[in-house]
């Protein structure tokens, strides 16, 4: 049997900002809020210059998260006798799922504003979800590639 890949995708959560951008913005609200703390703290409103060390740190730790986060990775392969399916979740830790791509069935929810909002890969009572974290642009694009590759492997 040929077992060659006849379908192969990584997904990853996009991030519109990247290392430089980063360290541009938060050096500039750093900057900011420092000298917002100076004077602050020179008229004497201690609370304030608390909450703006507060801030600063909320932001460092929302951006931690958001980095975090994009370390997701879900890959797919599909031949004709098999189609795999691992996440690795941003701790690293990764779920393995296994499908035979002929009983497999791609199920897509629809929105008719916001367009898919859902992906699920089901066979034989087992079923995962694809590509929650992908914009609507990206989730469109993979759907017709992913229903197409199923779609020969049928054939």
């Amino acid at each position: 049997m040929n077992d060659e890949p006849l379908f192969e995708a990584v997904l990853s959560p996009y991030r519109s900002l990247g290392r430089v951008g980063f360290v541009v913005l938060m050096g500039v609200t750093t900057l900011i809020t420092v000298i917002h703390m100076a004077i602050f703290a020179r008229v004497g409103a201690w609370p304030v210059f608390a909450f703006f060390g507060l801030d600063l740190a909320l932001l460092f730790g929302a951006f931690w998260l958001s980095y975090r986060s994009a370390r997701a990775r879900e890959f797919i392969r599909m031949s004709r006798t098999d189609l795999s399916i691992r996440k690795v979740a941003p701790s690293g830790r990764s779920e393995d799922h296994q499908f035979n791509p002929f009983w497999t069935r791609f199920n897509i929810a629809r929105h008719e504003e916001i367009g898919i909002t859902g992906m699920r890969v089901s066979s034989r009572g087992q079923q995962t979800e694809v590509g929650a974290f992908l914009n609507p642009e990206d989730k469109e694009s993979f759907a017709t590639a992913f229903q197409r590759a199923l779609a020969t492997v049928k054939r």
